[in-house]
């Protein structure tokens, strides 16, 4: 698979949205992206943020031409996930125009070489972040370490890079 990064974006954020999360200002930042010449988002496949992301991206996708990779960290992501998550899973992963599996089985660091993959496959990357620990900062933290432009969705809205 070639990512061409200067027209990728990637997604991070929490499982669990807080009330500070607008859905309206998460599709205008989208829609801002695909204006700017945006074609190819990578999305983690995670509940909460994730999800969000992956079915406004396909809302666009009937209108505009963008194609979503699903970035999935191992085979058995969805293992804890509710019965309906995980009916909703397999939905979007056979929706994904692609599929990146990091690994065939969970490891300690699969999440995070999955989120390093999509940081360092896009030029922009778009994130809701509530907490200064966990995934989500260690991925921004690595995106600003590599010079990725980043977008906050929530109450840190700005633009970075």
């Amino acid at each position: 698979m070639i990512i061409d990064k200067i027209r990728t974006c990637a997604f991070t954020g929490h499982r669990k949205l807080d009330k500070d999360f607008n859905i309206e200002t998460l599709r205008y930042i989208i829609s801002k992206i695909i204006d700017s010449g945006y074609n190819t988002f990578l999305v983690g496949m995670a509940v909460g943020f994730d999800s969000e992301c992956f079915k406004l991206l396909e809302n666009f996708r009937k209108t505009e031409k963008i194609k979503i990779i699903a970035c999935i960290p191992c085979e058995t992501q969805d293992y804890k996930f509710s019965e309906k998550q995980k009916a909703e899973y397999k939905r979007m992963i056979l929706s994904a125009d692609e599929r990146v599996y990091v690994s065939k089985e969970y490891t300690p660091t699969c999440m995070f070489k999955r989120n390093m993959f999509m940081v360092d496959s896009a030029s922009i990357l778009v994130a809701y972040l509530n907490s200064d620990r966990g995934g989500t900062f260690q991925t921004v933290n690595y995106a600003k370490r590599k010079g990725v432009s980043i977008v906050f969705v929530n109450n840190k809205t700005a633009v970075n890079g």
